[in-house]
């Protein structure tokens, strides 16, 4: 009777356990991984209540809902984890609206005989990341899958945020004479989960950007909120991609400059080394914003105040172009079309 108790009372081994499918089979062993890992990690009353859902109660406006799936490899890299990124990356999906993002949902899918040990690693970092953003974890879902049929875990994450009244940015709202400002230096976190995978060692350490931007975004809003046009978080694509997007959507082309694009200069040396153009490759704690002529001074002062913003730049302007090109004056003087991507240049970047 007393081994029989024992069984029925053991704790989760964390340290030196793995997953198993009896985790996400609905039973026991699926409440003590919820409870001593996730509920653990994102303690809040919400989760408490323990029920399917959470209900919670939003300020007056315009609501801003985004969802968003995380599959980077590896899991861990320098600067942070699939944990941190799941957190930062729906919260920056939220503020690009200009919306102060106010919940996050989560869900993991885990593969069989993925340790304990990094699972609770992954669930502490998403914990941390969104008390110190102050958005909160209030609803999730796991399952367990067979061993070889997902890559360790898969975290898929949905956020909601409400916009401040007569604020509207939209893809298609720039127009010729707009100011393009960037937030800071670009390609950190490709190149870190680029060195990571491949185990490759510069002389100085280059770490993912990842970060919650939604303070920079709030920061801006308040100093010009009138002169936004529209902000996005260049991540896949990096800055290329998300120029050639807002290019197509608002039929204008852009004109850039080289020398003006902030860039560490280890990360340029890292991306010649692997042969990457840095313009494509992802950040996951920098924006891109386009702003009217009128109000970019003002706009740029209020990023340069912020930590997170105090090496932006203005690195470029909105012109008439009905081919929708974007273009780039280089440093040697002379000038090339920045188009997509073609192919996959950093698979799993995010």
């Amino acid at each position: 009777m007393n081994m029989v108790l024992k069984a029925y009372r053991r704790k989760l081994d964390i340290r030196n356990g793995l997953v198993d499918l009896s985790h996400g089979a609905g039973g026991r062993a699926m409440g003590q991984l919820i409870e001593g890992i996730f509920h653990k990690a994102f303690d809040n009353d919400w989760l408490r209540a323990g029920n399917d859902q959470s209900a919670f109660q939003v300020p007056a406006g315009r609501m801003v809902m985004t969802t968003d799936g995380y599959v980077v490899s590896p899991l861990f890299f320098p600067g942070g984890n699939i944990g941190s990124l799941a957190v930062h990356g729906t919260i920056n999906d939220v503020a690009m609206a200009g919306a102060t993002p106010l919940y996050l949902s989560a869900s993991f899918i885990i593969e069989e005989g993925f340790p304990l040990a990094d699972l609770a690693r992954i669930a502490e970092t998403m914990g941390e990341a969104s008390r110190e953003a102050g958005v909160p974890i209030v609803t999730g879902d796991t399952k367990v899958v067979e061993r070889g049929k997902a890559d360790g875990v898969f975290i898929s994450t949905a956020g909601v945020g409400v916009v401040p009244p007569g604020l509207d940015l939209r893809s298609d709202a720039a127009r010729p004479g707009d100011a393009v400002i960037v937030s800071g230096s670009i390609g950190e976190h490709g190149v870190a989960v680029m060195s990571k995978r491949e185990n490759l060692e510069f002389e100085v350490d280059i770490v993912s950007d990842t970060a919650a931007l939604h303070g920079l975004t709030a920061a801006m809003v308040g100093a010009g909120g009138a002169h936004l046009r529209l902000m996005r978080d260049p991540t896949r694509g990096g800055l290329a991609a998300t120029l050639n997007e807002i290019a197509n959507q608002s039929k204008v082309g852009f004109r850039i400059d080289e020398d003006g694009i902030p860039m560490r200069p280890e990360v340029a040396a890292a991306c010649e080394f692997l042969g990457l153009d840095p313009l494509n490759v992802a950040n996951e704690g920098k924006l891109v914003a386009v702003v009217a002529p009128e109000g970019a001074e003002a706009i740029l002062a209020a990023m340069r105040n912020h930590p997170l913003g105090r090496d932006a730049a203005i690195i470029g302007h909105a012109v008439s172009d009905e081919h929708c090109f974007v273009q780039m004056e280089t440093s040697f003087g002379g000038g090339r079309i920045v188009d997509w991507l073609s192919g996959e240049q950093l698979p799993r970047i995010c």
